[in-house]
């Protein structure tokens, strides 16, 4: 069997880890030939491919970020690659093509697999969002991250009785603000599933004030947004991938805050940093499995489908069910955080 992998959307912690472990399932577990487009689905459509043997992907299990690239394609040309995915099989001479990559690259995916090439999806995004899957992997590094960087925050804040406006990732899902939140001991969390009212930050940082504490941290997700009315905040942008340009909620929140509360507010934007360096062990066990149950679906003949974590198993679940509906956090969820914090 020939096997195509590329990885698309945003990289992140464990991508390396699952084109490792496609290829080591595939060469020496079944004889396979492996190649490796660039930049997503942007190298399957102009021809830019190398070939993955042992040597090509050695090392690079605990390397961030992805040795094949990734790139952002316009909905047009993805639609060229659907429209042509016979074609581009050929020309290739691949069985199999499996994509690494989020909700975009699965919605991708599903095209090309409704076009009529065999497709064998990987779920990736730090953002934890997608409702086929218990989780992603990145999602774990991206947490681990983001509560280290408010650890240490506390101790700057405290010295000088600042507040402390995190920011962390999370465009439509709060679940990285929600568990680095949590495990930070964040004294405040804003997620894009609930509008948050400012003057209930504010009572809660001069709560805080009037019993000594001369400090608080605020963790908010780049998605989270206040309610109507209650600052002024508006939306941004559709970009030509439409995607919405956030408008900064972190600087514009700390500024808000330091406004009424008459007290030093800094923003804190942790942005690409949570992408980026070594996943955890976590993360990379997880790739790990995700690039071996891929293979084991390729030989399968399982099309059509991707690798989902339900409980500690690994499972194929239908593409279609990966795009129907983003993995928000629940009302439960949130009140789990609100009795602790």
């Amino acid at each position: 069997m020939r096997i195509g992998v590329l990885t698309a959307g945003g990289d992140c912690p464990g991508l390396n880890a699952v084109i490792r472990s496609v290829v080591h399932r595939a060469l020496t577990g079944h004889g396979d030939e492996v190649i490796g487009f660039e930049d997503g689905f942007k190298g399957l459509l102009d021809g830019h491919y190398r070939p993955l043997d042992l040597n090509a992907v050695s090392g690079i299990l605990a390397r961030g970020g992805t040795i094949l690239g990734s790139a952002r394609l316009e909905r047009n040309r993805l639609r060229e690659a659907a429209e042509n995915c016979g074609e581009l099989q050929r020309r290739y001479g691949i069985d199999v093509l499996i994509p690494i990559g989020g909700e975009g690259t699965l919605t991708a995916s599903r095209m090309l697999a409704d076009a009529g090439m065999p497709v064998v999806g990987v779920p990736k995004t730090i953002d934890n969002d997608i409702s086929a899957t218990d989780r992603t992997f990145g999602f774990d590094t991206a947490v681990t991250v983001a509560t280290e960087a408010i650890d240490r925050l506390k101790t700057t804040a405290e010295s000088h009785q600042r507040v402390m406006v995190v920011e962390v990732m999370g465009r439509h899902a709060g679940w990285i603000a929600l568990e680095s939140g949590m495990a930070g001991g964040a004294h405040g969390i804003c997620l894009p599933e609930r509008p948050f009212q400012v003057e209930d930050l504010v009572k809660m940082v001069e709560e805080r004030f009037s019993r000594g504490k001369k400090f608080a941290v605020i963790c908010v997700a780049e998605g989270a947004h206040p309610a109507e009315g209650s600052m002024d905040y508006g939306k941004g942008e559709i970009d030509q991938y439409g995607h919405e340009r956030f408008q900064g909620i972190g600087n514009r929140l700390a500024s808000e805050l330091e406004h009424r509360l008459g007290k030093e507010a800094k923003p804190v934007i942790l942005g690409h940093v949570q992408r980026g360096g070594v996943p955890t062990a976590y993360d990379r066990v997880l790739a790990t499995r995700f690039g071996w149950h891929a293979v084991e679906a390729a030989h399968r003949g399982d099309f059509g489908k991707m690798t989902s974590l339900r409980g500690t198993d690994v499972v194929m679940v239908p593409l279609a069910d990966a795009v129907t509906r983003l993995k928000t956090v629940p009302t439960e969820r949130m009140y789990e955080a609100e009795s602790v914090f």
